[in-house]
């Protein structure tokens, strides 16, 4: 069966990426594993795209990041060209409501209001407006739109500062600190005396109060455990080749050995940024 000829036309640009999205979901011409897709099962691809748009951002790798981006707006148009067959929305609707939202909530931008303000208060104005936009919405809980499947650790750090707006915080870092500690304590009796449910129970409660510091710190603490576990593999690297230079593995060393290859990459490492 022919394709339509925009398919193959490489200036076709969104509209070409949306007749591509269409056909392979077509039911009778279609690709059978794109026809079986539903939401559920492409969210996790969404998901998973946005990280790597991240990763590219990290890395400075434009040319991935235009790649990734490309990815990433496959899958908006996957989730709209369902959504268009089971007739609720279209991309077209997506791109008005996005637009209508950002028209409504930048009135010193695009209204009257003045543009004499600090970026602190923009973000007031903007909780205001999204305040009375969940209002509209029948939402009068603080929390109720911090949507559920974001990633454990963000979705913690967006209910505290939906909670200290409303003036839910301790008003200084070292409280935070302080309850890191006591947090630890319970964690380590839980360990020694409780069950492996309650111990499960105490760790969360401590990642939510590191989470809780990065907030206060300013820290966005995504980035800085992608940073962490970049620094944890750059250095095992370096164990794994100072062990090979020698036609041995990690698993010929033991710990002691490891941890001086280790100290020693992190020495260099120092160094290097010394220089």
């Amino acid at each position: 069966m022919p394709h339509d000829p925009l398919i193959f036309a490489p200036d076709g640009s969104l509209t070409r990426l949306r007749a591509i999205m269409a056909a392979l979901r077509d039911p009778e011409t279609g690709c059978p594993w794109d026809i079986e897709q539903d939401f559920a099962s492409i969210a996790p691809y969404t998901i998973e795209e946005a990280y790597e748009v991240a990763d590219a951002i990290d890395q400075q790798d434009w040319p991935a990041l235009m790649a990734e981006l490309g990815d990433l707006l496959l899958q908006v148009v996957y989730h709209t060209q369902m959504a268009e067959e089971a007739g609720h929305f279209t991309l077209d609707d997506v791109a008005r409501a996005i637009s209508d939202k950002m028209v409504a909530r930048h009135p010193h931008v695009f209204g009257n209001d003045s543009r004499d303000k600090s970026a602190a208060q923009q973000v007031q104005d903007w909780e205001a407006v999204k305040a009375a936009e969940r209002a509209a919405r029948a939402q009068a809980g603080v929390l109720d739109d911090v949507a559920l499947g974001l990633p454990a650790l963000m979705r913690a750090v967006k209910l505290q500062k939906r909670a200290a707006r409303v003036g839910f915080d301790w008003p200084q870092t070292d409280q935070v600190i302080d309850k890191i500690a006591e947090e630890a304590r319970e964690l380590r009796e839980a360990r020694d005396h409780l069950t492996e449910t309650e111990m499960a129970e105490e760790f969360g409660d401590l990642l939510f109060v590191m989470a809780n510091l990065a907030r206060h710190l300013e820290i966005d603490p995504e980035a800085a455990l992608r940073a962490a576990n970049a620094k944890f593999t750059r250095r095992f690297r370096t164990i794994e080749a100072a062990l090979a230079a020698q036609n041995r593995r990690p698993e010929d060393s033991n710990l002691d050995e490891m941890d001086a290859l280790w100290n020693a990459a992190k020495a260099a490492e120092k160094a290097n940024a010394a220089e």
